[in-house]
């Protein structure tokens, strides 16, 4: 088992120790992955760009703020393809093969 099936699996240990699969339909995951995106961006919006890239240099409180968000946003996405049975990864290799094709480099 890799780290991110072992992820998954505490994620559903987690869910499941406190009875929240009711909770768990795709819809549901997405509307909260949607808030937690929109929390990222929150943290995110008065930020200048230079503030923005120096973040994880930084160490801050914004910049744990903003990791923070950033798991969360990471778990609802994981939960999700989770429901969907979707290989996060294999479908990201399939996607990027296709932005390749879509989107060719300039030559």
């Amino acid at each position: 088992m890799d780290e991110l099936d072992e992820l998954v699996s505490d994620l559903r240990a987690f869910r499941d120790e406190r009875n929240w699969l009711r909770f768990h339909s795709p819809k549901n995951l997405s509307m909260a992955l949607a808030a937690e995106v929109g929390e990222l961006l929150a943290e995110l919006r008065w930020l200048t760009e230079a503030e923005t890239v120096d973040l994880s240099a930084t160490k801050s409180e914004a910049f744990d703020r903003v990791q923070d968000e950033v798991a969360d946003v990471t778990i609802f996405l994981l939960l999700l393809a989770d429901q969907l049975n979707i290989d996060l990864l294999a479908a990201a290799r399939t996607k990027m093969e296709a932005n390749k094709v879509r989107f060719p480099t300039a030559e």
